[in-house]
């Protein structure tokens, strides 16, 4: 299974950047893999956030699932059959 991956771009002093290198180094690792692992230990604990959906969502799906009867199977390219609607 391939897990989707983000990458995202951190700008540190470069003390603080030395100092992560030297930790990373202490426990044998990149210096990416300890950030990584120092972000998972933080959000070890954490609880996914979870939300509601607004009314009109709900209404938007109830009116969806009445309406599936009508539904299309698109064979072919799907932006071709959404012009020629």
């Amino acid at each position: 299974m391939i897990t989707q991956q983000a990458q995202i771009k951190v700008n540190l002093p470069l003390q603080l950047k030395e100092y992560l290198e030297s930790k990373a180094s202490k426990f044998g690792m990149p210096l990416a893999g300890y950030i990584k692992h120092l972000i998972l230990k933080e959000v070890t604990d954490m609880d996914y956030p979870v939300f509601e959906a607004s009314d009109k969502t709900v209404k938007a799906y109830r009116k969806a699932l009445k309406e599936r009867s009508k539904a299309v199977k698109v064979k072919g390219d799907i932006d071709e059959f959404l012009e020629n609607l």
